[in-house]
């Protein structure tokens, strides 16, 4: 059989019997590819492996975030190449991807392996668009998340009850109770209270702007998405606490307002153990095993719980919390969210008007 492949240059693809030959020019793998020009032989095709490497260097020059950077890389390194590494992406098929799809899910939790598999669709993409594979065949293959898989919170649980909060911002010492206190009644993520400075504390308008984060290498940046740049109204413990705090917070180039002794920026393991960890120890507010009960993403859960409580409205609670969706605010928060209607009221209305 003789065509033209992606580069221009003719190909001639062998095989022993015709109906072989037909049945390849029949499949999309085939026909699509040459007449598209886009086919690539066997003997030029690159690697899974070598796909990974180019996917993760696109990623590095775009300068996506560095985290987003890392998981790649280990999901390549860790996941894709022990399993497909040295396959040519020229002799991937879908039922390849799909028996590839089931070894993930034996291997590990449900929603990893979908991370794992939509970072395989990803380094295909990449491969697609540089003109190393016509078509990704990894496009029809999912890991279908049930409804039943997705826990609901539970107050006590996942997320502390309005005594257990009492009880933590009774027994929050300095230099954690004014971060503790914040994070209680603003929802700021770990990484936005760790990037806040004093200049976006405004005491007149008794607001928190929320601009930057710190990542998990101590750097400042931008926050991760749009939403995430909002205003966050001060309770009056909030702004008391933090008008105190500042009158003897370390000092520092950076101006944060929850740094280190030195001024630099604080880190996720001295804010989790020592900062949330020691305070849930001194209430008893820890497991059967002693460990602490919470981690400091319950507290912004709390957060929404409060707002829900209050009144606020959905919007407006998905605005203050940062998320890029209502819908989002709604899959996690939805089941708290009192029902306005009267069920048996409206039921008993409907009836009247079908039988009088």
């Amino acid at each position: 059989m003789d065509f033209k492949n992606s580069e221009g240059v003719r190909e001639r693809k062998h095989f022993p019997r015709k109906k072989d030959a037909e049945a390849w020019w029949g499949s999309q793998q085939g026909a699509v590819a040459i007449q598209e020009g886009t086919y690539v032989s066997d003997r030029k095709s690159i690697t899974v492996a070598e796909a990974g490497a180019d996917w993760i260097k696109r990623a590095e020059l775009d300068k996506r975030e560095r985290s987003t950077v890392v998981q790649y890389r280990q999901h390549v390194e860790q996941h894709i190449n022990p399993r497909l590494g040295t396959v040519k992406l020229s002799k991937l098929t879908t039922p390849a991807i799909e028996r590839f799809r089931d070894d993930l899910l034996g291997a590990m939790s449900r929603p990893m392996a979908k991370k794992v598999l939509t970072s395989f669709k990803g380094l295909l993409k990449e491969a697609q668009r540089r003109g190393k594979v016509p078509q990704n065949v990894a496009l029809p293959v999912a890991v279908r998340m049930a409804k039943r898989d997705k826990k609901k919170l539970k107050v006590g649980i996942d997320v502390p009850t309005p005594d257990e909060v009492r009880q933590i911002v009774e027994a929050a010492k300095d230099p954690w109770r004014p971060l503790l206190i914040t994070a209680i009644f603003t929802g700021m993520r770990s990484s936005e209270l760790r990037g806040l400075r004093w200049g976006d504390v405004d005491f007149d308008d008794r607001v928190i702007r929320v601009r930057q984060r710190a990542d998990r290498w101590h750097e400042l940046g931008d926050l991760k998405s749009h939403a995430g740049d909002r205003d966050i109204p001060m309770p009056p413990l909030v702004l008391n606490t933090l008008k105190e705090w500042k009158l003897r917070c370390p000092k520092g180039e950076l101006g944060l307002v929850f740094p280190t002794e030195k001024g630099k920026v604080q880190s996720q393991a001295n804010i989790y153990t020592r900062g949330l960890g020691r305070t849930l120890k001194a209430c008893g507010l820890v497991d059967d095993k002693g460990r602490q009960k919470y981690g400091m993403h319950a507290l912004r859960h709390f957060y929404a719980s409060w707002l829900i409580g209050q009144g606020f409205k959905p919007k407006r609670i998905q605005l203050l919390l940062g998320h890029s969706s209502i819908q989002q605010t709604f899959d996690v928060y939805g089941h708290w969210f009192p029902d306005e209607e009267d069920d048996h009221e409206r039921l008993a209305t409907g009836e009247l008007a079908v039988i009088g």
